[in-house]
């Protein structure tokens, strides 16, 4: 990413929640490292302290023991995360329902995927995406600010759209790594092609800047992290789009919130989290599959960037789009030889 950030390897934490009739629900959270104020060894200490909490409630509902935890333990909204998406896949295994029907109701049958390009020479990205292509992708996250350069940046976008040709998205992606005048530069360099600028600078209104001086449509991520924030953006006119991510937020019901916002302003949504494999994946594609038509941009596949896979029944990517899974809650269980010997219990 830009400013040198990189992430090799990452903690995924995974969480279950049981009932005493047997019923286990879900959830996972992966922070990782240089990108929000969150880091995965603080997990098991927060889940200890909001374990005490909940233990002995229903399983019918989520926002009973959100209201609870939210009142008891100030912020950690990351370690919140996977506690929420446990509680809906408990939910939804309780009702006999997808965590899609409860979210609202399921809105479509697939939903498109994007994939997401590391900041590399112009021509290796250009490689990338074409490959990316020909399996069905049609939107394009390009990496860019490596090594502070405007004009290679410019490149980058140039080569990703001329690769990938007309009509598919492509978007370029600071991770707020820019200043004002560089993103701008690059911006205005690239201002006649059919491109969107991601998350350009560290604070809302540099971002608000440079969608003024560039002309082109601006995607918000790392500052997007509550209804204020979202608020904001709009306000500022710089949110044509937002990344919507579990673990920013708090989980599922305060993306649902979330949600509900965007699409009073008129935006459209990325359905998706920080990282993690196959439980984090599905709760966002139960997320993106109830999202309000005209509403949701794109999701990501997680799963695919990361080994190894935790659930063999998850779903797989198909032509550059993918569909929820099946089955009531989240329908996807862990494989226990994979994930091993629990590292925390609380009972």
């Amino acid at each position: 990413m830009a400013e040198g950030k990189t992430c090799a390897n990452v903690t995924s934490h995974i969480l279950y929640l049981e009932t005493d009739t047997g019923l286990r629900g879900w959830g996972e959270v992966c922070p990782i490292p240089h990108y929000l104020p969150a880091f995965a060894g603080g997990v098991p200490g927060a889940v200890t302290e909001m374990g005490r909490e909940i233990l002995g409630m229903s399983p019918f509902g989520v926002d009973a023991p959100m209201r609870k935890l939210d009142g008891f333990l100030q912020g950690h909204l990351y370690a919140k995360s996977l506690v929420d998406i446990a509680l809906w896949d408990l939910f939804g295994q309780a009702t006999g329902q997808p965590v899609y029907a409860l979210l609202g109701g399921r809105t479509r049958k697939d939903m498109p995927l994007y994939h997401s390009i590391t900041c590399v020479a112009p021509d290796d990205m250009a490689r990338i995406a074409k490959t990316a292509y020909q399996t069905g992708i049609r939107q394009f996250q390009v990496k860019l600010g490596v090594e502070g350069d405007w004009q290679a940046d410019a490149e980058r976008l140039t080569k990703v759209r001329e690769a990938v040709g007309p009509g598919p998205l492509v978007y370029g992606d600071w991770n707020c790594g820019a200043s004002r005048l560089h993103a701008t530069r690059t911006g205005r360099a690239v201002a006649r092609q059919d491109v969107m600028l991601e998350q350009p600078c560290k604070t809302l209104e540099d971002c608000a800047a440079v969608r003024q001086a560039t002309g082109l449509p601006m995607k918000i991520d790392e500052n997007a992290h509550d209804l204020a924030s979202l608020r904001c953006a709009h306000e500022l006119g710089c949110m044509d789009a937002v990344a919507l991510k579990l673990s920013k937020f708090g989980g599922l019901s305060a993306m649902r919130r979330a949600r509900d916002l965007t699409v009073h302003f008129g935006a459209e949504t990325c359905a998706e989290c920080t990282r993690g494999s196959d439980i984090v994946t599905a709760a966002s594609l139960h997320f993106a599959a109830s999202s309000p038509h005209g509403s949701l941009m794109n999701t990501c596949d997680l799963s695919s960037y990361v080994s190894p896979r935790l659930c063999p029944d998850a779903p797989n990517r198909e032509n550059g789009r993918i569909a929820p899974p099946e089955g009531p809650g989240l329908g996807v269980v862990p494989d226990p030889e994979v994930l091993g010997p629990p590292i925390l219990e609380i009972v």
